[in-house]
């Protein structure tokens, strides 16, 4: 670490929730992790190369929690490289707002694109900003690795900068589904989807998983609103005896409510973008008491293999625990840390891109590996559940399902 004072982090906590400050919320922000002063881009005021990591999600709007996650595990990753990795240069964070919409996406990827210093991007977050953005990102040649985006098509859609370090819906979909037909034992499936980019794609994949587990499933889906009443009515209607949305959390959770208000009593569950305490907050925790979530994500706050990363996440978030993304967004940052490490003071936009794909490194998540159209190899759909006010983790799929 060096001995100059830290750049304020773009955050601040208000309400027991961290939020992005005006300039985050703004678009652009640098954010210094414990670096010496900025000099222009090249180098800082002491001479050393610097390096620009952007980083690009949600650091405001309805679903930010999520964003917040991930790019804490980004500044974490950073923070430490700079402190003990013994580099040749150092790191400087550039966030960029993309407010977790589609319509943001290429606005927030273009003003990383044009800081010539960035030489890599982790996110964006959500799938369907990625969806928009990515087309900018490949035209330019700037690395984007992804900690969250699940859609499958991301990876099919002839990126040719684009990575993620987690497992897409059909990974997910297809656990989900074994888990509602071998562990719920639902007879009927209600496939709920907020029309999203992301529910699209993991509706899809619950009910190709359903289809083939010989599980009756109704499909719908809904824009986000503010009052599920009517839909919680046409479910209790529909007489399913589980419920499996496909959105975000804030949704999640007012329909929820609607359900529990009308008396449904089946199984309510929900994917990864779901998987964060404000969904309880929102809901309440009565409401939420029992409700499940998928997510191809383990908990770092429980791993025994991931203490280090957990005490360093809390020293530079002041201590916050890691929540979902964290572990994800840290791999990712660190396979681009481990790029520029072998680069050295060299290092360009063009040589990060070219080398990443080669990338093999212990991850706090996973080994992270990837295959040729971007995916990382290997992933593990976990279960969680709200018990007692807390999400609790019931372990992977492949255990639980096991007579």
């Amino acid at each position: 670490m060096t001995g100059s004072p830290r750049t304020p982090r773009p955050r601040t906590r208000r309400a027991g929730v961290l939020r992005p400050v005006a300039g985050v919320v703004a678009g652009l922000a640098m954010v210094g992790a414990a670096l010496t002063a900025c000099g222009g881009g090249d180098s800082n005021e002491a001479g050393t190369k610097e390096f620009l990591i952007g980083f690009q999600g949600p650091l405001s709007g309805e679903n930010q929690q999520l964003g917040i996650n991930a790019y804490n595990g980004v500044l974490t990753a950073v923070d430490l490289a700079n402190r003990t990795g013994g580099l040749p240069f150092t790191l400087r964070i550039v966030a960029s707002d993309d407010q977790g919409v589609p319509e943001q996406g290429p606005t927030a990827a273009q003003k990383l694109i044009d800081n010539p210093d960035v030489v890599a991007v982790v996110g964006p977050v959500f799938s369907a900003p990625t969806k928009a953005s990515e087309p900018l990102y490949s035209q330019t040649g700037l690395l984007s690795v992804s900690p969250s985006a699940t859609a499958p098509v991301l990876t099919d859609l002839g990126f040719t900068s684009f990575y993620r370090v987690i497992a897409p819906d059909t990974v997910q979909g297809a656990g989900a589904a074994e888990y509602l037909a071998k562990v719920v034992k639902a007879r009927r499936v209600y496939s709920l989807d907020d029309r999203s980019e992301y529910g699209t794609g993991l509706s899809g994949a619950v009910e190709r998983g359903l289809k083939q587990a010989g599980v009756a499933y109704t499909h719908d889906g809904i824009n986000p609103t503010k009052d599920y009443t009517s839909q919680a009515t046409k479910i209790m209607a529909d007489g399913a005896d589980a419920v499996y949305y496909s959105g975000y959390y804030s949704d999640f959770a007012l329909l929820t409510k609607a359900l529990r208000s009308k008396g449904y009593d089946g199984a309510i569950l929900s994917g990864d973008g779901s998987n964060d305490d404000q969904y309880i907050r929102q809901a309440g925790a009565a409401n939420a008491e029992g409700t499940l979530i998928t997510c191809p994500c383990s908990d770092a706050n429980t791993d025994p293999a991931a203490t280090g990363f957990v005490s360093e996440y809390k020293k530079v978030n002041s201590g916050l625990k890691p929540g979902t993304y964290s572990g994800e967004a840290y791999d990712a940052t660190n396979a681009i840390i481990s790029v520029l490490r072998k680069l050295g003071t060299g290092a360009s936009r063009e040589s990060v891109l070219a080398d990443f794909g080669s990338v093999d490194l212990p991850g706090v998540t996973k080994r992270i590996r990837f295959e040729r159209n971007g995916d990382v190899q290997g992933s593990t759909v976990y279960v969680y559940q709200v018990k007692d006010g807390q999400r609790v983790v019931l372990g992977p799929v492949s255990s639980l399902v096991k007579p």
